[in-house]
């Protein structure tokens, strides 16, 4: 058990390390046996460090080269995809975040559906924008049913992390289901991140339940190319991938 969680925390200290630039500006990774003698684990231990480095597309190695660590967007497990400030919070960025528009309007029927209202109840509609270390990443659209929706709307406009607010008020996120895809950026979208209109952005779109099941938030957040990637995990023990067929998205 120790061995599993050290190549873990082993393969957060080569990261932490080669965002520090420890690994001079080619990145290239010492050899494991200088690894092992540097953080005092075994070549074993080494070993599996970077397979999760390379699973995660952190790190590549050919036959005949040292291992390389890559210039990648900041990864994001789905496991992390509950909180984007938690998930900014564990990388060492600084998250932010402001709301650029909200109301109070009569849900669609993919709202409707997802929150488990009938189509035409009123629902609290945020459009806020995402930043890391003040730089802008993502637009977030997120609809929440009448008794969430009021306490959001008491939050301040710059409120950093919506779902730790959330939980102190009560309302804890327990479950989410994810579905990633790809999107082309409309006027709204490339006036706040600051591209054309018709970029592809990578888009996220989230239910989150509480503890009872029941729908607490229906969020479809869109990321500028190259600020996140993401990560899944699956085993033939346990695996929550399921692949869809994308529908076609009007041009803009």
């Amino acid at each position: 058990m120790a061995e599993t969680a050290r190549y873990k925390e082993l393969a957060a200290e080569v990261r932490a390390a080669a965002r520090a630039g420890e690994y001079g500006a080619d990145g290239r990774l010492p050899s494991e046996e200088q690894l092992a003698a540097r953080y005092g684990v075994s070549r074993g231990t080494v070993r599996h460090a970077l397979t999760l480095l390379r699973s995660e597309g952190v790190v590549t190695s050919r036959r005949g080269t040292r291992r390389v660590l890559l210039a990648s967007p900041p990864l994001q497990s789905f496991a992390e995809l509950m909180s984007f400030t938690r998930w900014a919070r564990s990388l060492g960025e600084t998250p932010g975040g402001r709301v650029v528009r909200q109301e109070l309007r009569a849900a669609g029927p993919e709202e409707a559906a997802q929150l488990r209202l009938p189509e035409g109840s009123a629902v609290h509609w945020v459009l806020r924008l995402r930043t890391l270390a003040d730089r802008p990443v993502m637009v977030e659209r997120t609809a929440y049913p009448p008794l969430v929706g009021a306490l959001v709307s008491r939050m301040p406009p710059d409120t950093v992390s919506v779902s730790e607010q959330l939980e102190r008020d009560g309302v804890l996120l327990a479950d989410a289901d994810h579905t990633v895809d790809l999107v082309t950026a409309d006027k709204e979208d490339a006036a706040l991140l600051g591209g054309p209109v018709g970029q592809a952005l990578l888009r996220e779109r989230r239910r989150s339940t509480d503890p009872a099941g029941t729908p607490v938030e229906w969020s479809d957040d869109r990321y500028l190319p190259g600020t996140v990637a993401f990560t899944v995990h699956n085993s033939v023990a346990s695996n929550a991938l399921t692949r869809h067929r994308a529908e076609p998205h009007p041009e803009p």
